[in-house]
């Protein structure tokens, strides 16, 4: 659940550790679901039969997939102001795929906000890093730099 905040901290919101996300299991028919919505079914994502002759042993989640689970990911950890009327997804500045996610695998999000900056008043751009952790495993899927826009309430 995001975390309520006074607009005021923004401001000093640059190097501050959040709390990891929950962990959050990649099935078979999620990995199915977004092949289906990108027209990507590439057999080491969508054939166990396939992917187990592969060196991954099974199936693997697109590294689109796991990168797109950032929204639902990070907002349960979120520092959200108290008077906001909208986060806007703005992008990111960086993204490195580091390892592959395995159908059955557990991955959360880790955050940290990297800086904060008003770009006109009422409207936050803030910086995050990320890093989407595979449970059991030390190389985390990805790292990112995503970057939300925060507009608040007049």
């Amino acid at each position: 659940m995001p975390t309520t905040i006074p607009a005021s901290e923004l401001e000093s919101l640059a190097g501050r550790e959040l709390k990891p996300s929950s962990w959050f299991k990649i099935t078979q028919d999620r990995i199915n679901q977004f092949a289906d919505a990108t027209n990507d079914h590439q057999f080491i994502h969508t054939s166990p039969w396939r992917a187990r002759l592969t060196p991954f042993g099974r199936p693997i989640a697109h590294g689109f997939l796991s990168l797109s689970m950032l929204s639902f990911l990070s907002a349960e950890q979120a520092l959200v102001p108290d008077n906001v009327k909208m986060v806007l997804n703005y992008g990111s500045d960086r993204v490195r795929f580091l390892a592959p996610v395995k159908v059955g695998q557990r991955i959360r999000a880790q955050q940290t906000v990297v800086e904060a900056n008003e770009k006109k008043p009422g409207q936050w751009l803030v910086k995050t890093h990320v890093s989407v952790e595979i449970e059991d495993e030390e190389t985390p899927a990805l790292v990112a730099e995503m970057l939300a826009l925060i507009i608040l309430k007049n």
